[in-house]
């Protein structure tokens, strides 16, 4: 099956009586029906069928439909039936998909792109372009303007930045189909006023009646907001999520591990991934998540020379041709080691993963959820395991709604002493500014968990510096810019050693502060909004709001949240986006 498809297999759709794209002969144009033959969809899944069960293809629609459910086809097929029987100008965007990142989006792009690939002697070829942060602005929209967009999938920093060119409004003046995909999503990422602003920008629905389509998991007051100004009143509402059903979370068996310090992760994460593999009768496709792109960065340089397994790496701080090119190659690689931040966290599928580990605190408990949804898809079995340090698993006790069990072999995987070795041999090999960087951003992420840590900032600290010397190998303590330290709140804590001033403000770029360049910081915020992170939701390890106080997970990655909000006699600001570190 295809990647929209991700939870169905063509087994279980035929168990369930799924109808077959055959059945809507004649409601679809026979250029999609020959489409979607060779891309070997038969059935339907229910999201697929409901959608084209409405009584006009043109209906405006709220579907709420979880991630994997084929929903990308759903709302594709109707969005180019319309552009099939229809005229419009040479240039104009007839199709507008907005997507909450970069990496979606082009999952979403590249299933339209299948669709489209229609046999010689179409008179018109149909174009997908994308728009996000994080690629070569200029050329992406210079192919923009002088090509013939039909489809374009974007995501919201994006393209409120090409609407500010008035060149490029006019091209959406024809658009027939407004698409929102994963609406609470996109909203809940902080999203709503570049969505607003995008709508204002576009031509009136009142006017033009254009077909406006939302699909999102949910629907919280956010998307309630929106909905106004993407569709009728009269619009039809379609659920393919059942209340009663239980969620596929609990459909994977789900594992902790708890080490005795943070140094311990290394080894741990080693003996765990050489176990499982190990006792994994097919081959063994793993994805790995860390708290901070230059965690993951150490992760996979560690791994590299430990496990024979293809190493990936994926996070906001490579650039977008590399991830684009991971993305691809690990979702066609039957094995190999995905280490990644949430930049794949959700909505990404990744066909036979049998294996998701988390190492360290997920950002909150939804992104816990979306993590574990990586595994166990379309039909296949998979395993989920979290690893924390004794004060980290708070996290277990308090998310008593997730099946987390002790993984059974935490004993063998504790005391693994060749592991040990393996871990501190192969750390001498690595570059010591990749220790650093990775040190510099634990120090900024674990600074809002102290309380729940039962820390001080000395005894933050003092972790971190054990995390350096014993699990990282490194001959001393890291050195962390003075700027750096002041905005972690860490200014005079004792333990932390000051880098020496060298002038290299790139060097300072490529760690944690931004600072040093106003107008790279604001590129690189606007290429953070598509790059995944959450910076704005709660981190909401359950408990009461307020339980661990509003913290950017981000600003928190920078080291930026020691300074805490309102101190300094001004009033508190809301969080800014910030590139993960």
């Amino acid at each position: 099956m295809a990647s929209a498809t991700a939870l169905f297999s063509t087994t279980s759709l035929k168990a369930a009586g799924a109808p077959s794209y055959a059945s809507v002969e004649g409601k679809l144009d026979p250029l999609l029906l020959g489409s979607l033959q060779r891309m070997g969809m038969e059935l339907m899944t229910p999201v697929q069928s409901k959608v084209l069960a409405m009584p006009s293809l043109t209906s405006d629609c709220l579907v709420q439909a979880k991630t994997g459910t084929g929903k990308t086809v759903a709302f594709l097929l109707p969005a180019i039936q319309k552009l099939l029987t229809t005229t419009r100008r040479n240039g104009q965007v007839a199709v507008l998909i907005l997507s909450p990142t970069r990496e979606l989006a082009l999952q979403i792009a590249s299933e339209a792109q299948r669709l489209v690939e229609f046999p010689p002697g179409r008179k018109r070829e149909i174009q997908v372009h994308t728009a996000f942060g994080g690629s070569a602005r200029a050329s992406y929209l210079n192919k923009f303007r002088n090509g013939d967009p039909a489809i374009l999938v974007a995501t919201p920093g994006r393209l409120k930045d090409y609407l500010e060119e008035a060149d490029v409004r006019p091209k959406f003046d024809d658009m027939q189909t407004l698409i929102l995909d994963e609406a609470d999503r996109m909203l809940d990422a902080g999203f709503l006023p570049d969505v607003l602003h995008i709508l204002r920008a576009l031509p009136a629905k009142r006017q033009s009646g254009w077909q406006g389509m939302c699909f999102s998991a949910t629907v919280p007051p956010k998307v309630k907001e929106v909905l106004s100004h993407v569709l009728d009143k009269n619009y039809t509402s379609i659920s393919t999520i059942d209340a009663s059903e239980p969620p596929t979370l609990e459909k994977v068996p789900q594992f902790s591990i708890i080490i005795p310090q943070a140094q311990d992760i290394f080894n741990t994460l080693l003996a765990l991934v050489q176990f499982e593999v190990k006792s994994c009768k097919e081959e063994s496709k793993i994805i790995i998540f860390g708290v901070t792109a230059n965690s993951v960065a150490l992760f996979a340089e560690l791994f590299r020379g430990l496990i024979p397994l293809r190493i990936f790496e994926l996070h906001s701080r490579l650039s977008q041709n590399v991830r684009t090119r991971t993305t691809d190659e690990f979702r066609e690689a039957s094995s190999g080691i995905m280490f990644a931040t949430d930049v794949i966290g959700r909505g990404m599928d990744f066909p036979d993963v049998s294996l998701v580990v988390q190492a360290g605190l997920p950002m909150d408990a939804d992104s816990y959820t979306h993590r574990v949804g990586r595994t166990a898809r379309a039909g296949k079995d998979g395993r989920a395991v979290i690893i924390l340090t004794n004060a980290e698993a708070f996290y277990v006790k308090v998310n008593r709604q997730f099946p987390i069990k002790p993984y059974p072999k935490s004993e063998d995987i504790l005391g693994d002493v060749q592991a040990v070795a393996a871990v501190a041999n192969r750390m001498q090999d690595i570059d010591p500014d990749l220790k650093r960087k990775a040190y510099s951003a634990y120090l900024g992420f674990m600074r809002p968990f102290e309380k729940k840590l039962q820390l001080d900032s000395a005894g933050l600290v003092q972790m971190a510096n054990s995390l350096a010397l014993k699990g990282m190998g490194c001959a001393e303590v890291p050195p962390v810019d003075k700027k750096i330290i002041g905005k972690m709140g860490l200014k005079g804590v004792p333990g932390l050693v000051y880098s020496k001033p060298s002038g290299n403000t790139s060097d300072q770029r490529g760690t944690s502060s931004r600072a040093a360049n106003t107008n790279s910081t604001k590129r690189e915020l606007e290429d953070d909004r598509d790059s995944g992170a959450h910076p704005t939701r709660r981190t909401a390890h359950q408990g009461p709001p307020g339980s661990l106080g509003n913290w950017d997970k981000a600003d928190a990655d920078l080291g930026r949240l020691g300074q805490q909000p309102g101190r300094g006699g001004g009033r508190a600001k809301t969080p800014k986006r910030r590139v993960p570190n």
